[in-house]
């Protein structure tokens, strides 16, 4: 057994063939799965119930066009902190900033590193002061994104799923 199959718990063929499914598209019917697949709709949703129990899936996400609604302006933010014992404050702090979707504890040049959305540069100043002047924030420095090139973890997730 490959060292990447000993981390999944036991999927069968069935099992992987539905998670493609919805890889490709969360809102495939399970009748169209069953189909697809020649086992009865009631077989795809026990186990699309076991594999949520397991963890293996965690529900369904929406995916938006963001320059369509207006916030198309990307931007990086690595922040310096003062100490390090604040990184839990910081990050509830970051949480309640709407355009702040993402954030990682990094390693490296910055204790934390987050991902902003705006609408134009003069959005994403106010962004970026906003986190500047959150406590035990000592500095920031800020990498503008030109273009969204690649988003989507579905060629990882299809390689680990056909382990």
């Amino acid at each position: 057994m490959s060292e990447q199959n000993l981390l999944l718990p036991a999927l069968d063929h069935v099992d992987r063939q539905i998670l493609l499914a919805l890889l490709d598209d969360a809102r495939t019917s399970y009748t169209d799965i069953a189909k697809s697949l020649g086992v009865s709709p009631g077989t795809i949703h026990v186990r699309v119930k076991k594999m949520e129990k397991a963890g293996i899936i965690n529900g369904a996400s929406l995916h938006l066009d963001y320059d369509v609604l207006g916030y198309g302006f990307i931007a990086f933010v690595g922040i310096y902190l003062s100490r390090s014992s604040a990184t839990m404050s910081v990050i509830a702090a970051l949480e309640k900033i709407p355009e702040v979707t993402v954030a990682h504890v990094a390693t490296g040049r910055f204790a934390l590193f987050a991902k902003i959305r705006c609408r134009d540069a003069r959005h994403a100043k106010d962004i970026i002061f906003q986190i500047s002047d959150i406590e035990s924030v000592q500095n920031t420095e800020t990498m503008i994104a030109l273009e969204e090139c690649v988003n989507s973890s579905k060629g990882l997730l299809r390689s680990i799923i056909q382990a």
